[in-house]
């Protein structure tokens, strides 16, 4: 997709691309400011030749305010969705318990695995239940 983008950038010159630049430069701005773990280089260096291809054609004021237009909004979406979770956990503290439930379960599994890969002779202790009816036979 980011090569499409790059052709048709060039395909339809400065002058033609000037209205989709935010458009165009919205998924290029998400690749370069993600950091997923298993993210993969080539889409990084892809979308930053596409943004250097894009700041020579359409000049560096033109593209500077597309810029910092797409960031603005980026910045906006991750506040709201800030502001969404805070908010979330006031209203619903039942749903924000599982969510913290399940963070540190992911947590703990996440050690369990680092240790795993430091030292493979080691082994993690198995949870154990402390009830009764964790021992009894269930039907």
């Amino acid at each position: 997709i980011f090569k499409f983008l790059g052709a048709i950038s060039v395909d339809l010159g400065k002058d033609r691309i000037k209205p989709y630049l935010v458009t165009i430069l919205t998924p290029l701005y998400r690749e370069l400011n993600s950091n997923y773990a298993e993210q993969d280089p080539t889409l990084k260096n892809l979308s930053q030749e596409i943004i250097d291809l894009l700041k020579k054609l359409v000049g560096l004021e033109a593209f500077s305010l597309a810029f910092s237009s797409v960031q603005k909004q980026a910045n906006q979406k991750r506040a709201m969705r800030k502001k969404q979770r805070a908010l979330q956990t006031v209203a619903n503290p039942d749903i924000a318990a599982r969510r913290k439930l399940k963070r540190h379960k992911n947590k703990a599994e996440t050690r369990k695995r680092k240790i795993d890969a430091l030292r493979p002779m080691h082994k993690a202790k198995r949870h154990r239940g402390h009830a009764l009816k964790d021992l009894a036979m269930v039907e």
